[in-house]
């Protein structure tokens, strides 16, 4: 009953009080807002609204506005998202290998097939999906199942696991359904979003949520470190799927949640299309890995015991520790010590903002940068190059009775050194293993620098090689992985 008289009891005191004003019908000007704006104004809550926050963005008004649906959005944009299964081969060594007597009840050891489930997203009429590293990692073969039904075998075209993302390709002879790339640093904190995917294997599930945070860094899932974080809810086989804005653009690869109990309690994490973008772009011109432009310089976060000595308001950008000569950061002044504190406009938060501004901007152009040096805040110019290959030396397949038998060795550049995802641009790296090799079964992987073995620094491939040859049964090693030295001493 009370809303039968709540409205015209507001209208008339809204009334009484617009003599006063000069805001009754009478004295409505052009100059001056009729009682009916300004009723329009108060019960929409838009009077005041700041434009430069986004105006086309507001809540919801009225009962017709919140029963709208997002039915025509999905409708546009889910024949896009598709299945992705990934099979891998493992041998199961049986506890009775070997052994004549067992093994005629038993059996020898069999192959066993494990399987992964993912989503994944086309993106490109010819059959260019977009997923995560982590649902193909390792896989024998990839397989891909559209949202009407028919399937295909694919092919991966890239794949790079510092970034979790993969390319594969699928063939048709009919173009396939696309969604299309967005803007991710259009995005604003509270944008509506839909997550589409396969999680637990169900079928294709849609769920809605918001944009929770931006430029989330740190979360443990790559070596990237810039994600989308949603409240969307994202689940075990959402990977590789897509975060759609309300334009029906894909502004994200759905890649991880955090959660103690496995399912969805609200935070997930999903890669910037802008990074998908730049990705795709290396696949479609045929790189056999992600390259990101060098500038040949190391950074390291701003703390606030740093950022209170440079006299900065609060810890922000990326403190440059130290400058190759020669280096592209050399050529455009950059020194250590210097902060840098936005890249093409765009503030820096930390130094994973900067990787991540680096990764998505081509190789060849050129950027500008903001850069706090001697106190001073000045703006300058870098150009963005290709990481330099060195002598381009072929690796080295290493023999011997060792436990280096099988692996293949390289000395580092910076091309090699970001193609392996390692720190350091110098010393003699593991580039591959041969499977079943005397190397995989010591556990050494791709990416390991040897940095000594049995007393003796290792500076060229040549040398290590050498030392293979040994006819000792003793051997002690140090190896660096993820920036950790590793060292060991074996009988072999």
């Amino acid at each position: 009953m009370r809303a039968k008289w709540l409205f015209p009891v507001l209208v008339c005191g809204l009334m009484a009080v617009a003599a006063p004003l000069g805001i009754g019908a009478a004295v409505a000007q052009d100059s001056q807002p009729g009682l009916s704006d300004v009723l329009t104004d108060l019960l929409r809550g838009v009077e005041g609204a700041d434009k430069d926050a986004g105006a086309d963005r507001r809540v919801p008004f009225g009962r017709e506005e919140i029963q709208l649906s997002f039915a025509p959005l999905v409708k546009q944009t889910a024949p896009a998202v598709v299945n992705v299964y990934a099979s891998q081969t493992a041998k199961v060594v049986s506890p009775f290998a070997g052994d004549p007597f067992f093994e005629q009840f038993f059996g020898p050891s069999r192959p066993r097939a494990q399987a992964s489930l993912g989503s994944g997203v086309l993106v490109d009429p010819s059959g260019l999906i977009v997923t995560n590293y982590h649902v193909i990692q390792n896989a024998d073969e990839v397989k891909v199942s559209t949202s009407d039904g028919r399937e295909f075998t694919s092919k991966i075209l890239l794949k790079d696991q510092s970034v979790d993302l993969a390319v594969l390709k699928i063939e048709s002879d009919k173009p396939f359904p696309v969604v299309a790339i967005g803007d991710s640093d259009a995005l604003q904190v509270g944008d509506l979003v839909l997550a589409i995917g396969d999680p637990f294997g169900v079928g294709q599930t849609v769920t809605s949520g918001i944009v929770s945070a931006l430029a989330r860094s740190p979360v443990g899932i790559s070596d990237s470190g810039f994600f989308i974080q949603t409240d969307a809810a994202i689940n075990p086989g959402n990977s590789g799927g897509a975060l759609i804005n309300m334009e029906g653009q894909v502004v994200g690869i759905n890649t991880a949640i955090f959660s103690r109990s496995g399912g969805s309690i609200g935070i997930g994490f999903a890669i910037p299309s802008n990074m998908v973008r730049a990705f795709l772009e290396a696949a479609k011109a045929g790189r056999e890995f992600f390259e990101r432009p060098y500038i040949g310089a190391g950074f390291e976060p701003v703390t606030p015991q740093i950022a209170e000595s440079l006299g900065m308001d609060a810890p922000r950008g990326a403190l440059v520790s130290n400058v190759q000569e020669d280096a592209p950061a050399a050529k455009a002044g950059l020194k250590a010590g210097d902060v840098i504190l936005a890249f093409n406009g765009a503030p820096l938060e930390g130094v994973d903002a900067l990787g991540y501004r680096l990764a998505t901007a081509p190789i060849g152009s050129k950027a500008e940068l903001e850069v706090l040096s001697k106190g001073k805040i000045e703006k300058i110019e870098i150009e963005l190059e290709r990481a330099p290959a060195g002598e381009n030396a072929p690796p080295v397949l290493l023999s011997g009775r060792s436990p280096f038998a099988g692996a293949k060795v390289a000395e580092l550049s910076p091309r090699l050194a970001q193609q392996l995802n390692v720190g350091s641009a110098k010393g003699v790296a593991i580039t591959d293993i041969a499977p079943n090799s005397p190397a995989a079964g010591f556990g050494f992987q791709p990416g390991d620098i040897v940095r000594e073995v049995n007393g003796q620094t290792i500076d060229t491939p040549q040398k290590l090689a050498l030392i293979s040859q040994q006819n000792t049964r003793w051997w002690r090693f140090s190896v660096e992985r993820d920036g950790q030295l590793l060292q060991q001493v074996l009988r072999y």
